[in-house]
């Protein structure tokens, strides 16, 4: 299989068009971006394929959260890192081999999507600004779909987006809307007949290379 974006090329920097947050025109260390889902397509899925995967998790995230934009402050690159998921969806048809871009994802929504748009009879699983945006009275609730980067402003380390899909021999997981990554990770089990990776970097410290 082969997975390929129009967006950005493969190991190259996503532009903010497709971030949840970037660096403000006046110098502020981060502002809401445009947060558009990228443009994804995918070809060469072998035969038996019964529906598609596709999936979004940045490996890059501290597993410390003292530092995290804190004035005066770095995020150190030699901190333990841990995943943030950034998208799930399952049950995509065999005949779509493709997702548009902006067609998931158009603007930051507050409290986030509970019915966020995809392919159609997809379902779409709960990204982790759930639970990083957990107790806040303005942006706190279930954020479903594609929410894109926002790494620490602070951090020293480039982080990497690992966008996936992964061809099944089943139709459909039987998972609900909202699922975590770790209901569909078990659902997959043992069904995957092949897969596919494109990686874009995002960066929001001007001192790390994008």
């Amino acid at each position: 299989m082969h997975l390929h974006s129009d967006s950005f090329a493969d190991g190259q920097p996503i532009p903010s068009t497709f971030a949840f947050g970037r660096r403000g025109d006046a110098g502020e260390p981060c502002v809401l971006s445009a947060n558009r889902n990228p443009h994804l397509a995918w070809r060469d899925a072998p035969e038996g394929t019964r529906s598609f995967v596709v999936t979004c998790i940045d490996p890059d995230v501290p597993t410390v959260g003292d530092d995290v934009n804190q004035q005066g402050r770095t995020v150190p690159a030699s901190l333990p890192r841990t995943e943030f998921v950034h998208w799930l969806v399952a049950d995509i048809a065999p005949s779509v081999t493709s997702i548009a871009e902006g067609s998931s994802a158009d603007g930051v929504v507050a409290r986030g999507r509970t019915s966020p748009p995809g392919p159609a009879g997809a379902v779409q699983g709960r990204n982790d600004y759930t639970g990083w945006f957990a107790g806040d009275a303005d942006m706190g609730g279930e954020y479903r779909g594609y929410d894109g980067p926002c790494p620490p402003w602070n951090d020293e380390l480039l982080h990497h987006y690992h966008f996936r899909v992964y061809a099944l021999d089943i139709a459909s997981l039987g998972l609900a809307e909202g699922f975590d990554v770790t209901a569909l990770r078990d659902a997959m089990h043992g069904h995957v007949l092949a897969e596919a990776e494109h990686v874009g970097t995002y960066t929001l410290n001007p001192a790390v290379a994008g």
